[in-house]
């Protein structure tokens, strides 16, 4: 465990996945000899959870006033049963992932959001929840003024860009936390950043560059969007990240064609050796 700040600790769980360079962060948020809240609950790997639990053990075993979830995504969500049974807080969350937490929690146990609701952690430290789509329809990120800390799940990762689901909505998502002006961004997963204004800046420049990057390969008649990759992508990029990578290629040309910037042709079906009159 390490204590990132005045009511915010952290704990690294050592993570090889390819999607998580520098590894995966659990936090809690709040006075150890008081109240605290728990931001996420990572993988369904009992590893994962015998670490969780043993924090708060080194903790004082102290009282959990919420889990709050950043979003939906196994490795947020996967020990949430395992985690719940032992520190029985009530679990709160975006609204629309309620029914997949109550499905094996109970629908008491699982109390949704409300946009910009304010949590106490104890000590006179508060969580406040910012509604951020974009990685994925469900993801909110915290912020803890006292502190000057936004946890920001994966909407901004530590040590890496991140995948997109909805790029409009993303884009919206990283203006948001821009204006909160955090001194110190807790991700989910990477390092801890405190050089925060230029890694915001950087992430909203390496969306924006694609972008143009796309609109040129459309330019130079290119159409396919796994080509668009091998233009844009360094020829060494992994073969796991491929599909990521096709993704954000995928999200901006959806952005550009919302803009009207770029039109999309039907694809044209024949029959191979039919000759045409």
């Amino acid at each position: 465990m390490e204590q990132l700040t005045p009511h915010v600790y952290r704990l690294h769980i050592a993570d090889t996945h390819a999607f998580h360079p520098g590894g995966t962060n659990i936090y809690f948020v709040g006075d150890p000899k008081r109240e605290m809240v728990l931001v996420d609950s990572g993988e369904q790997d009992r590893k994962w959870t015998r670490q969780i639990l043993k924090a708060y053990r080194e903790l004082g075993r102290p009282r959990i006033t919420a889990i709050v979830i950043t979003h939906g995504h196994t490795d947020h969500i996967g020990g949430l049963d395992r985690v719940h049974a032992v520190i029985k807080a009530p679990v709160r969350c975006h609204p629309k992932l309620v029914d997949q937490l109550a499905a094996f929690l109970g629908t008491k146990k699982v109390v949704a959001l409300r946009p910009r609701e304010r949590i106490a952690t104890g000590a006179g430290a508060v969580l406040q929840a910012w509604f951020t789509p974009g990685h994925a329809v469900d993801h909110v990120c915290y912020s803890l003024r006292s502190d000057g800390v936004v946890f920001t799940g994966d909407t901004i990762l530590g040590s890496s860009t991140s995948t997109v689901q909805d790029l409009p909505r993303y884009m919206r998502s990283l203006a948001t936390i821009q204006r909160l002006g955090p001194r110190t961004i807790c991700p989910a997963h990477g390092k801890v950043v405190t050089a925060t204004a230029s890694w915001v800046n950087e992430y909203t420049s390496h969306r924006n560059l694609p972008e143009r990057q796309v609109l040129e390969a459309v330019k130079a008649g290119v159409s396919d969007v796994d080509e668009m990759v091998k233009r844009i992508y360094p020829k060494n990029l992994k073969k796991k990240l491929r599909p990521a990578a096709a993704n954000n290629v995928r999200q901006h040309l959806a952005k550009l064609k919302k803009e009207k910037r770029v039109t999309e042709v039907p694809a044209r079906y024949t029959i191979p050796g039919l000759k045409r009159r």
